[in-house]
């Protein structure tokens, strides 16, 4: 059974909406990853420019140090992070027993239709190529599970739940979808 579960995939595949529903619906505590960019990599970002992999060295951290916090207070978490590289989930979990990461699978074409019509976002449209170029589906031997994103939030979320095995706090209100 998980104790944090990170949401990842491109920008624009609905890791932040989807990863606030679960985490509403479980009653655990939620983190957008794009919390823990510096304002110098959110204004490299805004202006067109790609993170590169010592950009993103901190940012990795500071989640890694997110997710520690979870397990050693056993409070369960959910964060929402791009985690592209298989490099990056690595720095995250480090091997700790206890996370899971779903992955939200969708086709270019479908992410830069909603790309397009985001508003008040940092992350411009132009960068999802980079973000694709980049990308690193997460392979069997690391458990994570794929789930594809041409549905609802709610039915995703739905997804992630049955197959996880996870059951909704009682004590939460649930949506009915």
């Amino acid at each position: 059974m998980p104790r944090v579960i990170v949401v990842m995939g491109v920008s624009g595949s609905g890791k932040s909406t989807v990863a606030g529903l679960l985490a509403g619906r479980l009653g655990w505590d939620f983190v957008d990853g794009d919390a823990f960019h510096t304002p110098a990599h959110v204004a490299k970002m805004r202006e067109g420019h790609a993170l590169d992999d010592a950009d993103r060295a901190p940012w990795l951290e500071a989640m890694a140090a997110w997710i520690g916090t979870c397990l050693e207070t056993e409070r369960p978490g959910i964060l929402a992070c791009s985690a592209l590289k298989r490099a990056y989930r690595d720095a995250l979990v480090r091997g700790r027993a206890g996370i899971r990461i779903v992955y939200l699978e969708g086709d270019r074409d479908l992410i830069a239709t909603r790309v397009a019509v985001r508003t008040g976002h940092f992350m411009p449209a132009t960068l999802l190529d980079s973000q694709f170029a980049i990308l690193e589906p997460p392979r069997p031997e690391e458990g994570a599970l794929a789930v594809p994103i041409v549905g609802s939030a709610d039915a995703i979320v739905a997804t992630i739940l049955s197959e996880l095995g996870l059951h909704p706090d009682a004590s939460v209100p649930q949506d009915s979808a």
